[in-house]
């Protein structure tokens, strides 16, 4: 059975990958709806990454993830190169929670 579902969602999901491509020329978008899709994926990316960071399962994740995850935007903001940001919101999230914050 698990395999079923398996075969059934991948022929869904090449289903619609494959159906943007052959639409793109048959669906006109306006103007103003092509200005909005990147903002809406930055929007969506947002979201994905705040949930992330201020939960964890059904409850808040407390506050040294929230803090590690502020470090790393803070050090990507300043351009710092990417392994540095994931260890430095590491080691912040790490001190933290050895220092007893959950």
């Amino acid at each position: 059975m698990l395999i079923v579902a398996v075969i059934a969602l991948g022929v869904g999901t090449y289903a619609m990958r494959l159906s943007g491509v052959l639409l793109r020329d048959r669906l006109e978008l306006s103007p103003a709806v092509q200005r909005l899709l990147p903002m809406a994926a930055a929007a969506l990316l947002a979201a994905l990454a705040g949930t992330a960071a201020l939960t964890s399962g059904a409850e808040f994740a407390g506050v040294a993830r929230p803090a590690g995850v502020a470090f790393g935007a803070l050090l990507a903001w300043r351009k710092v190169p990417f392994v540095l940001v994931v260890v430095g919101a590491a080691v912040v999230a790490a001190l933290l929670r050895l220092a007893g914050l959950p």
